[in-house]
Order: structure tokens, then C-alpha cells, then sequence
């Protein structure tokens, strides 16, 4: 199965290096040299990786010019959810197993809403979850109590403040 690692969003220099904006866990892994990525109708290979700002720049084979990938502005970059064999960790889980995951109260089990995004801040992954309004929840052991795959639901003790 393929999945959605981030969105070519501009290109830096004439050479034909992109810059994407990463939808993806484990992002060293995903854009490591030699690893192949779908975009549009077309797959290739990484020939280079580094990061600048927030950004993921990369270089395929063979592309030496700017012609050669300017047709790709705008498109996501696709890879097998399998391309990458990842070790996870207790209580690691990849961004496809957690997006879409309901959001309760712990208690109360009231619903407060959808996981829809999640961010890396380097202390921890902070997760958006969306139902009446937006909140960002920190993927931290005080906050967040379970991960419960099989019922597709997260159960969240929220801090004090968190959810006004």
C-alpha cells in the first residue's frame, strides 16, 4: 500500500533540487539516498538528502535541471508503507496509525474530536485533533494514557487548561 510522505511544494537553485514539505515519521529513513518515491506518474530514486529550515530538500538521479522536475510543483511524493523496515519502539506508532484515531476524555469517554495532523516540536509530537473546535494535544505519558489501535481510539487526560 502506498502512502502520502509529503507534497513537493518549490525548488531550490537550477539543478534540480525540490523542496518538500514532509507528511512522514522517521523522515531520515524515508529520504534516505537510494530510497524511491512516486510522484504523479512517475517514481525516483533520492540521490541526495538534507534539511533546511523546515524543509525536506531533495535530489533525484538523474536530474540534473529544474526542467526535468518543474512539472511536479504542487504533487505528493508516494512511497510503499513498507519501503522503510522500522523498528518501533513501546508506545511508538507511524503517523497512519494515529491520524483518523478518535480523541476521548478519560473517565467520561466523551469525544473531543478526530487526530488529523501531527507535528514534530523535537521535545515530543504534538497531535491536532479537530471535532468542535482544534486542539493540540502533546503526545506525552501525562496526557495521553492509551493508544488503543484495535477500538481506533486514544484516551486522553487532559491538563488543566487544555481543552478551553
Amino acid at each position: 500500500m502506498k502512502i502520502n510522505i509529503g507534497r513537493l511544494v518549490n525548488f531550490h537553485g537550477v539543478q534540480g533540487e525540490v523542496k518538500v514539505l514532509s507528511d512522514s515519521d522517521f523522515t531520515e529513513e524515508r529520504f534516505a539516498p537510494g530510497s524511491e518515491v512516486e510522484i504523479k506518474d512517475g517514481n525516483y530514486v533520492i540521490d541526495s538528502h538534507r534539511t533546511h529550515k523546515n524543509f525536506h530538500m531533495l535530489k533525484f538521479r538523474g536530474v540534473t535541471n529544474l526542467d526535468q522536475v518543474e512539472h511536479l510543483k504542487g504533487a505528493d511524493l508516494m512511497q510503499e508503507d513498507d519501503a522503510v523496515e522500522i523498528e518501533l519502539a513501546e508506545n511508538e506508532f507511524h503517523y497512519q496509525e494515529i491520524i483518523g484515531l478518535d480523541v476521548m476524555i478519560e473517565g467520561t469517554l466523551e469525544k473531543i474530536g478526530q487526530v488529523t495532523d501531527i507535528f514534530e516540536t523535537g521535545a515530543n509530537d504534538v497531535w491536532v485533533v479537530r471535532g468542535g473546535r482544534e486542539y493540540m494535544i502533546p503526545y506525552i505519558e501525562d496526557v495521553v494514557k492509551e493508544v488503543d489501535l484495535e477500538n481506533s481510539r486514544i484516551i486522553i487526560s487532559p491538563m488543566e487548561g487544555m481543552l478551553e
